[in-house]
C-alpha cells in the first residue's frame, strides 16, 4: 500500500475518492474547490503549444526524410477518416435500434433556449464557412499566433515547415534541431513538475461534480447517457481492440501502460490535460518521435473517435425526444455532415454543444433548440468522449506506426508486457 501511494497512479486514485467523499459530506465546500481542477489543465495547457512544436521539429528535421513524414501525414489521416466514420455510423445504428428518446414527447416550443445562447456564435462560426472556412482557420495570423492562443493545428502547420527547412539545411540545421531537442528536454522536466498536482485537479474536478449533482445523479442520467457509455465501451473495445490485434498489440495492455493518465482524464474530463505524458510515454513505447509528433496532435482535430459516436445519436436523439420524423436521406444527410464539424472541435468552447448545434443547423428537419435536453447531460458524457477520444489516438498512433514500420517491436512489447521500464513524464 505505501508503494502505491507513493506512485502517481495510487495519489490519483486516493484524490478521486477523498473527491468524491467530500462532495458528499460537504457538497457547498466541495463546489468551491473547481479552481483546482480548473487552474490544473490551465497549467499543462500552457505547455502544450511549445512541447509539440519541440516535439514535431525535432522528429522531422532529426529524421531528415521528408518522404517518410509525408507517408505518415497521408496514412494517418486516411486512419482517421476511416475509423471516425466507423463511429459516426455506429452512434446512428445505435440510436436508431434502442431510439433512447422515443417516448418523451417533447414539444419543442416548450423549452427554454436562453442556456445555449453563449453556444450559438461559435456554432455559427463552425459551420458557416464549411471546409474552407475551416481550412483558412489553420493558417495563423502570425507565427506566433497559434502559440498565443493554444491553437494546437496551428501549432503544427509551423512545426512542419520550420522542421522541414531545418531537415533541408542539413548541418547548418543540425545545430538549431539540437538546441531544440534541448528545449524540448526541459518543457518535458518543467511538465514533470506540474504534473505532480494531478491529484489536487483530480480532488478538484470530481468533488466539484460530485459536490453540485449529487452521487445519485450518476444513477438517473436516463438512456441516453447508459447506451453512449456502451457504445464507447463497444467501440474501444472490439473496434480499437481489433485494430491494436491487427497491429500486433494487446489493448488491455496499452491502457494498463497509461492508466495513470486515464485516470486522470476521468476525473477532469479533459484529454489536452495528459497530452504532453501521452506523447512522451508513446515514444518511450519505442515509436519514432516524428510519428508521435505528427499523430497525435493532428488526431486531437480530425480523430475523435467519442465524441463522433456522440454526434450522431445525440442527433438522433433530439429527433426522436420532440417527435421529428426523420428519413434515411436525413440519417445519410446528418452523417455526411457530421464528417465536417466534428473536425473543428478541438479548441472551441463547449465544442461537444457547438458542433452539434452546427450540425443540426445544417439540418431543419430536427429542431436546433432540442439541444436543451443535451445539455443538462453533457458533462457526464464527457467523461466518456475524453476516455473514448485519448484512447483512440493512441491506438491510432500504434496503428499508423505499425503500418509505417516505425515502431521497436521488441521494445514495445517488453514495455507493454512489464520486462521493461516504461516511461513518465520526467
Amino acid at each position: 500500500m505505501s508503494r502505491l501511494f507513493k506512485s502517481l497512479f495510487g495519489q490519483v486514485v486516493l484524490a478521486l475518492i477523498l473527491g468524491v467523499v467530500v462532495g458528499l459530506v460537504w457538497p457547498e465546500q466541495a463546489v468551491k474547490l473547481k479552481p483546482l481542477g480548473d487552474g490544473f489543465i490551465k497549467l499543462i495547457k500552457m505547455l502544450i503549444p511549445f512541447i509539440v512544436f519541440g516535439v514535431v521539429v525535432h522528429g522531422i528535421a532529426g529524421t531528415g526524410d521528408l518522404k517518410r513524414v509525408g507517408r505518415v501525414g497521408i496514412k494517418a489521416l486516411i486512419y482517421f477518416e476511416v475509423v471516425t466514420s466507423i463511429a459516426l455510423v455506429l452512434g446512428l445504428v445505435l440510436a436508431w435500434v434502442f431510439q433512447p428518446g422515443v417516448g418523451m414527447n417533447i414539444d419543442p416550443n416548450t423549452l427554454d433556449g436562453a442556456a445555449l445562447s453563449s453556444y450559438k456564435d461559435n456554432a455559427n462560426k463552425l459551420s458557416g464557412g464549411g471546409f474552407t472556412e475551416f481550412a483558412l482557420r489553420l493558417i495563423p495570423t502570425t507565427a506566433l499566433s497559434g502559440f498565443v492562443t493554444g491553437d494546437v493545428l496551428q501549432v503544427l502547420l509551423v512545426a512542419i515547415l520550420f522542421g522541414c527547412a531545418l531537415a533541408l539545411l542539413g548541418p547548418r540545421g543540425a545545430r538549431i534541431t539540437e538546441a531544440i531537442d534541448d528545449l524540448s528536454h526541459a518543457l518535458f522536466k518543467t511538465m514533470g513538475l506540474l504534473i505532480r498536482l494531478a491529484p489536487l485537479g483530480v480532488l478538484g474536478a470530481i468533488a466539484f461534480t460530485v459536490g453540485k449533482y449529487g452521487i445519485g445523479s450518476l444513477k438517473q442520467l436516463g438512456m441516453l447517457v447508459a447506451l453512449f457509455f456502451a457504445a464507447t465501451i463497444f467501440f474501444v473495445s472490439v473496434v480499437l481492440g481489433l485494430i491494436m490485434r491487427i497491429s500486433g498489440f494487446s489493448l488491455w495492455k496499452l491502457l494498463r501502460y497509461l492508466r495513470e493518465e486515464l485516470m486522470v482524464v476521468l476525473a477532469t474530463t479533459s484529454s489536452d490535460s495528459v497530452l504532453p505524458q501521452i506523447m512522451a510515454k508513446l515514444k518511450a513505447l519505442g515509436i519514432r518521435d516524428s510519428t508521435v509528433g505528427l499523430v497525435i496532435p493532428t488526431g486531437y482535430s480530425f480523430n475523435l473517435d467519442a465524441f463522433s459516436i456522440y454526434i450522431t445519436l445525440a442527433a438522433v436523439f433530439i429527433a426522436q425526444a420532440t417527435n421529428t420524423p426523420i428519413s434515411t436521406a436525413d440519417l445519410l444527410a446528418i452523417l455526411a455532415i457530421s464528417l465536417v464539424t466534428s473536425k473543428g472541435a478541438h479548441g472551441v468552447p463547449g465544442s461537444a454543444i457547438v458542433v452539434l448545434a452546427a450540425t443540426l443547423q445544417a439540418i431543419p428537419a430536427i429542431p436546433a433548440i432540442g439541444l436543451v435536453l443535451v445539455l443538462s447531460v453533457d458533462w457526464f458524457m464527457g467523461i466518456a468522449r475524453a476516455l473514448g477520444n485519448l484512447i483512440g489516438n493512441c491506438v491510432a498512433t500504434v496503428a499508423v506506426a505499425a503500418w509505417e514500420g516505425d515502431i521497436d517491436r521488441e521494445r514495445a512489447h517488453a514495455v507493454l508486457d512489464g520486462r521493461a521500464p516504461g516511461h513518465s513524464a520526467p
